[in-house]
């Protein structure tokens, strides 16, 4: 209890925002968590942007809570109301949340604070101008193994395929990419860590210094 009490106190300091998970009872900020609405037609709706307007409902960003919502019905107590839950509601939030994480690293990309390549990744992390390293998780363990993540906590992402990777650099695949400081990573961070969350194969891959964005 003290643990989660000095966590609270300190997410409280900073202001950081904080809300009840429908299926744990556990009150957190809300960077660790997903955010759904009602819909119009009374529909279950995630909104992983947090910008939707009605009542938010919060569920804790991992595979169990989730589930324990869905099948216990708890997003009805939650909103108060008969609500429906798609039945691809699972799938659509992780879809949802991993189109997030591939955007924002794309942004960042444009924005001249990420780079992708084996070599160039490694030039950024030897510089210093790495804060983040991200690597596929279908990538090859050795060939991972050859780059550490800057020292630290949140320096290492592994939750997306090397497909998606390319989405975000604009290539067909990628294996290595890096990110710089700044608050765009730092958005980054947070959603590859909620979407880490309902992904059972996150940090399998991690290289022996790198670690995972949880």
């Amino acid at each position: 209890m003290a643990r989660g009490g000095r966590a609270k106190d300190r997410a409280a300091a900073r202001n950081v925002p904080e809300r009840r998970c429908i299926a744990t009872g556990e009150v957190q900020p809300t960077a660790g968590l997903i955010r759904f609405v009602v819909g119009p037609e009374g529909q279950i709706v995630p909104d992983i942007a947090g910008k939707l307007p009605g009542r938010g409902i919060w569920v804790a960003a991992n595979r169990d809570a989730l589930r324990m919502a869905i099948k216990k019905k708890l997003f009805a107590r939650g909103a108060k109301q008969s609500v429906s839950v798609p039945e691809t509601l699972f799938e659509d939030v992780e879809r949802q949340l991993a189109s997030r994480v591939v955007e924002l690293i794309s942004l960042a990309r444009k924005a001249g604070q990420a780079v992708a390549g084996y070599e160039k990744v490694k030039s950024w992390l030897e510089r210093g101008d790495a804060a983040i390293l991200i690597q596929a998780t279908d990538g090859s363990r050795r060939g991972k193994s050859k780059l550490s993540s800057p020292p630290g906590k949140g320096t290492y992402i592994g939750v997306l395929t090397a497909d998606e990777l390319g989405l975000a650099f604009g290539r067909e695949h990628v294996i290595h990419g890096a990110l710089a400081g700044g608050g765009l990573s730092r958005r980054v961070v947070e959603d590859a860590s909620r979407l880490s969350g309902l992904r059972d194969k996150i940090g399998d891959n991690a290289p022996g210094k790198g670690m995972k964005t949880t």
